[in-house]
C-alpha cells in the first residue's frame, strides 16, 4: 500500500504540475521515443546478467511490489521450527535428524512451517548446516565465521538483481539522449518544412530526455533501493539462524539459544522474549 501511495504521488506531482503550467498530455505520448528507451533498458539487461539473474530480478520485483506479507508469522515459525530440531538433536542425537535434513520437503516436522518450509533457500541453510555440525565437533567461533562467509555469498547473490537495475537506471537518461538525437537528426532532416513542423519534431525529441530522466529516478531507481533492502531484511532469518546454531553450539540452553536468534529479527516485528517463549510453549503443547 505504502509503494503504491508513493507511485500515484510521482504520477500526480510530475504530470499534474506539467499540466498545470500549461503542458499537454498528448504531447507526451511518442511511441517511437518509448520503444528506444525501453527497448535499450531492457536489451542492456538480458546482455549484462545470466538468466538465474533475471530469473531472480523477476521474482524480487513482484514481492517488492506486493509488499511483505506474514513476517511476524514467518519468524514465529522460524524459532519454533529451530526449538523442534534442537530439542530432537538434544534428546536423540543428530542421528535422529537424518530423515529430516536429507528430505526436508518430505519431513512431517518442516511441513509443520508452511512458511518456512517454502524458502528453499532458508531450509537448504539450515538442513546443510545441521549436517555440518553432524559430521564432527567444531568450536563456535569456526563455526559462526563458516555461516558468516555463507551468508556473505547469499547476500552478495540475492543483490545481485537490485545493483544490476541500478545500473540501469543510471543509463536510462543516457538512453533517453540516444533517443532525443535520433529526433534531432529527423528534424534536421527536416529543416526545409514549416516551424510548426520543426516544432514538433524537436518537442517529440525532447520527451526522450524526459521520459529516461523519469525512469531513471521515479521508476528503476526506487525500485532498486526498495529490492535491495527487501533482500537486507529477508537476510535477518539467515543471521537468526546462525546465532541460534553458534549458541547452541556453545552449550546454551536451547531456549536461550532461540532467543541469541530472536535478536536479530528487524525491530517493527521482532517479539518479545516472553511472547517467544509463550509461542514455543504452545508449539510443545
Amino acid at each position: 500500500m505504502q509503494k503504491f501511495f508513493g507511485a500515484i504521488t510521482v504520477l500526480l506531482c510530475v504530470f499534474g504540475g506539467y499540466m498545470w503550467a500549461g503542458g499537454n498530455l498528448g504531447a507526451i505520448w511518442q511511441p517511437a521515443e518509448f520503444l528506444i528507451i525501453i527497448g535499450a533498458a531492457a536489451g542492456s539487461l538480458i546482455i549484462g546478467n545470466p538468466p538465474q539473474v533475471l530469473k531472480e530480478m523477476r521474482r524480487q520485483v513482484g514481492m517488492t511490489i506486493s509488499g511483505p506479507k506474514e513476517e511476524r508469522e514467518y519468524c514465529m515459525e522460524l524459532m519454533a521450527l529451530l526449538q523442534v530440531l534442537l530439542e530432537t538433536v538434544r534428546s536423540g542425537g543428530f542421528k535422529s535428524l537424518d530423515k529430516h535434513i536429507e528430505a526436508p520437503e518430505q519431513s512431517p516436522l518442516f511441513s509443520r512451517y508452511p512458511l518456512v518450509a517454502k524458502d528453499y533457500r532458508l531450509v537448504s541453510f539450515i538442513t546443510d548446516n545441521l549436517r555440518l555440525m553432524a559430521m564432527g565437533q567444531m568450536s563456535p567461533h569456526e563455526l559462526e565465521g563458516l555461516l558468516e562467509q555463507e551468508i556473505d555469498a547469499i547476500q552478495t547473490d540475492l543483490l545481485l538483481p537490485s545493483r544490476s537495475m541500478q545500473r540501469t537506471a543510471e543509463a536510462l537518461p543516457g538512453f533517453g539522449i540516444l533517443a532525443a538525437v535520433g529526433g534531432i537528426i529527423i528534424t534536421m532532416s527536416a529543416i526545409d518544412g514549416s516551424i510548426a513542423l520543426i516544432g514538433y519534431h524537436v518537442a517529440a525529441a525532447l520527451v526522450g530526455t524526459f521520459v529516461g530522466i523519469f525512469g531513471c529516478y521515479c521508476c528503476l531507481d526506487p525500485l532498486s533501493n526498495a529490492m535491495a533492502q527487501r533482500v537486507k531484511r529477508d537476510m535477518t532469518a539467515f543471521e537468526c539462524v546462525r546465532a541460534t546454531l553458534v549458541a547452541y553450539v556453545a552449550k546454551k540452553p536451547t531456549l536461550l539459544a532461540i532467543d541469541a536468534g530472536r535478536k536479530h529479527i528487524q525491530l517493527d516485528i521482532k517479539p518479545t522474549f516472553n511472547q517467544m517463549e509463550k509461542w514455543l510453549a504452545e508449539q510443545e503443547g
